[in-house]
């Protein structure tokens, strides 16, 4: 006969292994996979804040398309091919930075989607916010950007949880 102790820590331990199985996996530690493609999301957003037409480049697959949805726009989402969106980058003359948190990566067999909110600052002022939807592909020297979808918010953007940009 189990006592009233044992009964417990059967439920105890029947409980905890019951959350385990429920918690999300944005909740757990990313593999090195998922490491590996929020560097190189990371990596595009520091060649555009170094204008770096080459290093987008090297990021992306030319034939690849980024789409923008403008919220409260009252127009169709617009698009561009990598390349021409790398070539953008050859002459800007505009100080950018773009940061994101809280990546939910998914990764399978070479492929990869990551998911996470941003904020854009333009020389120095507050831009715009919203969501990056990227997919990438893993080929020889690493992940690259094939495409995604991105919402331009100008209104309602919530403060970062990084704080303001040093």
């Amino acid at each position: 006969m189990r006592t009233p102790c044992r009964r417990l820590t059967t439920f105890a331990l029947a409980a905890v292994a019951s959350f385990a199985l429920v918690v999300p996996a944005a909740a757990q530690a990313p593999s090195a996979e998922e490491r590996e493609v929020i560097a190189a999301t990371q990596r595009l957003f520091d060649a555009m804040a170094a204008c770096d037409e080459a290093a987008i480049r090297a990021l992306t697959v030319p034939e690849g398309r980024f789409y923008r949805v403008t919220v409260g726009a009252d127009r169709p989402p617009s698009s561009v091919t990598l390349d021409e969106f790398a070539t953008s980058f050859g002459k800007c003359g505009r100080k950018m930075l773009e940061r994101m948190w809280a990546p939910q990566v998914r990764v399978h067999k070479g492929i990869a989607t990551l998911w996470a909110p941003y904020d854009f600052w333009l020389n120095g002022a507050f831009s715009h916010c919203g969501i990056d939807s990227f997919e990438l592909v893993k080929v020889g020297d690493g992940w690259k950007l094939t495409g995604g979808t991105y919402t331009m918010e100008r209104d309602g953007c919530a403060p970062s949880p990084l704080g303001p940009p040093k």
